[in-house]
Protein backbone atom coordinates (compact mmCIF):
# COMPACT_ATOMS: atom_id res chain seq x y z
CA UNK A 1 0.00 0.00 0.00
CA UNK A 2 1.35 3.42 -0.95
CA UNK A 3 1.83 5.80 1.98
CA UNK A 4 -0.06 9.09 1.90
CA UNK A 5 1.51 12.46 2.74
CA UNK A 6 -0.70 14.71 4.82
CA UNK A 7 -0.57 18.36 5.83
CA UNK A 8 -1.42 18.10 9.51
CA UNK A 9 -0.19 21.53 10.56
CA UNK A 10 -3.65 22.90 11.36
CA UNK A 11 -4.83 20.08 13.64
CA UNK A 12 -1.39 19.73 15.20
CA UNK A 13 -1.18 23.45 15.93
CA UNK A 14 -4.66 23.51 17.44
CA UNK A 15 -3.77 20.49 19.60
CA UNK A 16 -0.53 22.15 20.78
CA UNK A 17 -2.49 25.21 21.88
CA UNK A 18 -5.13 23.15 23.67
CA UNK A 19 -2.42 21.12 25.44
CA UNK A 20 -0.43 24.23 26.39
CA UNK A 21 -3.57 25.90 27.77
CA UNK A 22 -4.11 22.78 29.90
CA UNK A 23 -0.47 22.78 31.09
CA UNK A 24 0.46 19.68 29.07
CA UNK A 25 3.45 19.03 26.83
CA UNK A 26 2.05 18.27 23.37
CA UNK A 27 5.53 17.40 22.07
CA UNK A 28 5.81 14.08 23.90
CA UNK A 29 5.84 10.83 21.98
CA UNK A 30 2.40 9.75 20.79
CA UNK A 31 0.60 12.52 22.68
CA UNK A 32 -1.46 13.57 19.64
CA UNK A 33 -2.10 9.95 18.69
CA UNK A 34 -3.35 9.18 22.21
CA UNK A 35 -5.67 12.18 22.11
CA UNK A 36 -7.02 11.07 18.73
CA UNK A 37 -7.47 7.45 19.84
CA UNK A 38 -9.57 8.52 22.83
CA UNK A 39 -11.64 10.90 20.69
CA UNK A 40 -12.25 8.21 18.05
CA UNK A 41 -13.48 5.76 20.70
CA UNK A 42 -15.94 8.31 22.10
CA UNK A 43 -17.18 9.26 18.62
CA UNK A 44 -17.56 5.63 17.55
CA UNK A 45 -19.54 4.92 20.76
CA UNK A 46 -21.85 7.82 19.96
CA UNK A 47 -22.42 6.64 16.39
CA UNK A 48 -23.00 3.08 17.59
CA UNK A 49 -25.10 4.28 20.51
CA UNK A 50 -23.35 1.53 22.42
CA UNK A 51 -20.27 0.82 24.52
CA UNK A 52 -20.04 -2.73 23.19
CA UNK A 53 -16.58 -3.35 21.71
CA UNK A 54 -17.88 -4.93 18.52
CA UNK A 55 -20.29 -2.04 17.95
CA UNK A 56 -17.50 0.47 18.49
CA UNK A 57 -15.25 -1.37 16.02
CA UNK A 58 -18.08 -1.47 13.48
CA UNK A 59 -18.40 2.33 13.62
CA UNK A 60 -14.76 3.40 13.83
CA UNK A 61 -14.12 3.83 10.10
CA UNK A 62 -17.35 5.79 9.69
CA UNK A 63 -16.21 8.48 12.15
CA UNK A 64 -12.54 8.50 11.14
CA UNK A 65 -12.84 9.02 7.39
CA UNK A 66 -14.74 11.14 4.87
CA UNK A 67 -17.44 11.95 4.03
CA UNK A 68 -18.64 14.25 6.75
CA UNK A 69 -17.93 17.40 8.69
CA UNK A 70 -14.24 17.75 9.54
CA UNK A 71 -13.66 17.49 13.29
CA UNK A 72 -10.45 19.06 14.64
CA UNK A 73 -8.97 19.00 18.16
CA UNK A 74 -11.27 20.72 20.62
CA UNK A 75 -14.36 19.97 18.53
CA UNK A 76 -15.43 16.72 20.16
CA UNK A 77 -18.75 18.22 21.30
CA UNK A 78 -19.43 19.35 17.72
CA UNK A 79 -18.75 15.82 16.44
CA UNK A 80 -20.97 14.24 19.09
CA UNK A 81 -23.78 16.65 18.26
CA UNK A 82 -23.58 15.92 14.52
CA UNK A 83 -23.57 12.18 15.19
CA UNK A 84 -26.47 12.50 17.64
CA UNK A 85 -28.57 14.09 14.90
CA UNK A 86 -27.60 11.33 12.44
CA UNK A 87 -25.06 13.32 10.41
CA UNK A 88 -21.67 12.10 9.17
CA UNK A 89 -18.28 13.27 10.46
CA UNK A 90 -14.67 12.97 9.35
CA UNK A 91 -12.44 13.07 12.44
CA UNK A 92 -9.18 14.79 11.48
CA UNK A 93 -7.87 15.38 14.97
CA UNK A 94 -4.33 16.26 15.99
CA UNK A 95 -2.65 13.80 13.63
CA UNK A 96 -4.84 14.00 10.53
CA UNK A 97 -6.44 10.63 11.14
CA UNK A 98 -7.10 8.55 8.04
CA UNK A 99 -7.74 4.83 8.47
CA UNK A 100 -7.47 2.16 5.80
CA UNK A 101 -10.12 -0.50 5.20
CA UNK A 102 -9.03 -2.60 8.18
CA UNK A 103 -8.71 0.32 10.58
CA UNK A 104 -4.98 0.89 10.46
CA UNK A 105 -3.59 4.38 10.15
CA UNK A 106 -1.47 5.42 7.22
CA UNK A 107 0.79 7.11 9.75
CA UNK A 108 2.29 10.53 9.90
CA UNK A 109 5.37 12.00 11.43
CA UNK A 110 7.17 15.29 11.79
CA UNK A 111 10.50 15.74 10.02
CA UNK A 112 12.97 17.89 11.98
CA UNK A 113 16.22 19.58 11.16
CA UNK A 114 18.65 20.99 13.71
CA UNK A 115 19.18 24.70 13.17
CA UNK A 116 21.43 26.65 15.53
CA UNK A 117 21.13 23.96 18.25
CA UNK A 118 17.33 23.90 18.03
CA UNK A 119 14.87 21.55 16.38
CA UNK A 120 13.04 23.12 13.46
CA UNK A 121 10.06 21.40 11.82
CA UNK A 122 10.76 20.89 8.13
CA UNK A 123 7.46 19.22 7.22
CA UNK A 124 4.91 16.62 8.18
CA UNK A 125 4.75 13.30 6.33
Amino acid sequence: MKSKVFDITNGADIFKKIAADAGLNAGGPYTGESYDAAALLVLAMQRARSTNGESIADNLLAVANAPGAKILPGELAKGLSILNSGGPIDYVGATNVELDGVGETFGSYREFEIDNKAFKTVRFR
